[in-house]
């Protein structure tokens, strides 16, 4: 989260507090940090990519002009220079980015369709119809979190706070997720590496055998390092394709069977295909016939 208050130092002011933790409440309605500017009245504006991103909006313009008022929006050149304010400093943040304030925030997530904004919404009917029953919503004093500036401090509602852990909890799967996914991936490579080494040394006629020479494996990695130090071999899945045909390059032509090579890397039939013929198109290899099967073959230009 970025979040920038702009107050000029010369100027004292007084901060007014906030009766809830404003980055709680913002990420309670979106599930995530998002950046933020603060002004000197206390008011909050928070970029509108950030939060149609993180809502699931696709068109952030079409979802201001849906959902959002013009009191509630504004351009980042006319919020800070209402407070005689400069850009803040970074490319990230432009002249005419749009900024929505914490009630467009909140249109913007009653207009959502995402599972997780429904205890956000759920708690603005509360407060809402609590409002209309009672005449008012009052947060309940915690006794145990006081404000520093010596004022109330305000209990998160319960909804609210569940919304948060639930969350919390969800962030958390999805990093163990992908930290086992990683390894997965390390694992897989390994194996793909080993098979590699085991394909290049079948390869080897008797004689190599004899001579105990590893110059056709050395060669091959030699002849990939140069492919992609040309930027030739651009991805790293035209790199696993051109690994399982360089051995058989180097012994004088390499029949490519899709399936066998899918088989070997693990990528699909299609993206094979695709790496093959970019390995033709850059001049890596050239086309020399055909097996009696009918498999092409390609050897070195």
């Amino acid at each position: 989260m970025y979040e920038q208050n702009n107050t000029p130092s010369d100027e004292p002011t007084v901060r007014k507090q906030d009766a809830i933790d404003i980055n709680d409440f913002v990420f309670a309605a979106t599930g995530v940090r998002v950046r933020r500017l603060t002004m000197p009245d206390g008011s909050h504006w928070f970029p509108a990519v950030d939060v149609c991103k993180h809502l699931g909006y696709t068109t952030p313009r079409k979802a201001l002009l849906d959902h959002v008022p013009e009191e509630h929006r504004d351009i980042l050149e006319t919020v800070t220079g209402g407070h005689s304010l400069s850009i803040p400093a970074g490319r990230e943040w432009r002249r005419d980015m749009n900024l929505v304030n914490l009630q467009g925030l909140i249109r913007l997530v009653n207009g959502c369709t995402k599972r997780e904004c429904e205890p956000f919404k759920a708690w603005v009917s509360e407060v809402i119809a609590t409002i209309q029953r009672d005449g008012s919503y009052a947060l309940e004093p915690a006794a145990v979190q006081p404000a520093p500036t010596g004022g109330t401090a305000y209990a998160m509602p319960q909804q609210v706070a569940d919304a948060i852990v639930r969350l919390e909890e969800r962030n958390i799967r999805a990093d163990e997720a992908l930290l086992a996914f990683q390894a997965e991936q390390n694992d897989l490579l390994r194996e793909i590496t080993q098979g590699l080494r085991d394909i290049a040394q079948a390869l080897r006629t008797p004689a190599d055998h004899s001579r105990r020479s590893p110059a056709p494996e050395l060669a091959a990695e030699q002849l990939l390092a140069k492919w992609k130090a040309d930027n030739l071999a651009v991805t790293e899945d035209v790199h696993a394709v051109a690994a399982c045909i360089a051995p058989a390059l180097l012994q004088g032509g390499a029949v490519y069977r899709v399936v066998e090579i899918a088989a070997r890397t693990g990528l699909s039939h299609e993206r094979v295909r695709d790496c093959l013929d970019l390995l033709l198109e850059q001049g890596c290899v050239r086309q020399a016939g055909c097996a009696p099967d009918g498999a092409p073959v390609c050897v070195l230009p």
